[in-house]
């Protein structure tokens, strides 16, 4: 029997194209169904061209690297997740990331940083991330790794010449505090932001861009959509982070590049623009920030 169109396992229908090409900053074709040809061809149809390939640990960072390099739609970023760094080091019981793994101590965490570096050194690598910190779902006996994780990370994209792409939950302060103290990438983006209107005007007074995905559409996110409302043009990134946060009305159904319009037509509505306006828009920043 064909499943219903509400079904939770069905992906949403395709929306209508976009008139103007926009990107998805941010992605894990790795983790979705299908092959990543399919995925590029059914985005490409809705208007959806370039897509960011990212990379939460050493085996998804090389996948991405040799991803992008197998498609020119493709742009790879590269990193240990803020989850994943102190799993390497103190091991990984709950199997959060799918390989259980025992303590690998300080050791673990140098070899694959070193491993995160040499990938960031290659043409179709244009990004560090997603680094930053995550207090939601690592305890305190990882934040410190976490924040020696982070600091590693905006070295090798300053060194590098690369983007630096942040996932931040739950730790907006000591996020910004450490690309303070650190001192930021000239590329910095705020993957899936999550802040308020307040930190918003504090990225932009940096520079730093912010990429919005599905949350933004939920009707209890107004304080997403006014942090959206006072970023900058110039500085608005969009995503889809899939397969997770897929935007409403399809909440809870597997997310794809392909659903990037959906997520774009509402922040239109909130930014009172016409669609094609912000689809220029969001097409010249986010080539500006990842140099392609």
């Amino acid at each position: 029997m064909a499943a219903k169109d509400d079904d939770r396992s069905t992906p949403p229908p395709p929306p209508a194209p976009l008139a103007v090409p926009v990107a998805d900053s941010h992605t894990h074709l790795d983790m979705q169904s299908g092959t990543p040809a399919e995925a590029l061809a059914k985005a490409a149809a809705v208007g959806v061209t370039t897509v960011v390939q990212v990379g939460c640990d050493v085996p998804g960072s090389r996948w991405a690297a040799e991803l992008a390099a197998a498609h020119e739609q493709v742009h790879a970023a590269v990193a240990l997740h803020p989850n994943e760094a102190p799993r390497l080091v103190l091991g990984d019981p709950d199997t959060w990331s799918g390989q259980k793994r025992g303590p690998g101590g300080s050791a673990a965490l140098e070899e694959a940083l070193a491993e995160i570096d040499r990938l960031a050194a290659l043409p179709q690598v244009r990004a560090v991330g997603e680094t930053g910190l995550d207090y939601f779902r690592t305890g305190p006996e990882g934040v410190e790794i976490q924040q020696e994780s982070f600091r590693r990370h905006i070295e090798i994209a300053k060194r590098h010449g690369k983007a630096l792409v942040i996932h931040d939950r739950e730790a907006h302060q000591d996020v910004i505090d450490v690309l303070l103290a650190e001192g930021a990438p000239e590329r910095t983006v705020f993957h899936c932001y999550s802040g308020d209107a307040a930190m918003a005007k504090t990225c932009a007074e940096h520079g730093w861009y912010l990429s919005f995905a599905g949350p933004v559409t939920f009707k209890a996110n107004q304080p997403l959509r006014d942090a959206l409302a006072v970023t900058p043009l110039d500085r608005i990134l969009v995503e889809t982070d899939a397969p997770f946060l897929t935007p409403h009305p399809y909440r809870g159904r597997p997310n794809a590049p392909y659903l990037i319009p959906v997520t774009v037509r509402s922040m239109a509505a909130t930014l009172d623009l016409g669609v094609d306006e912000l689809c220029t828009a969001i097409a010249a920043n986010t080539a500006r920030a990842f140099g392609y």
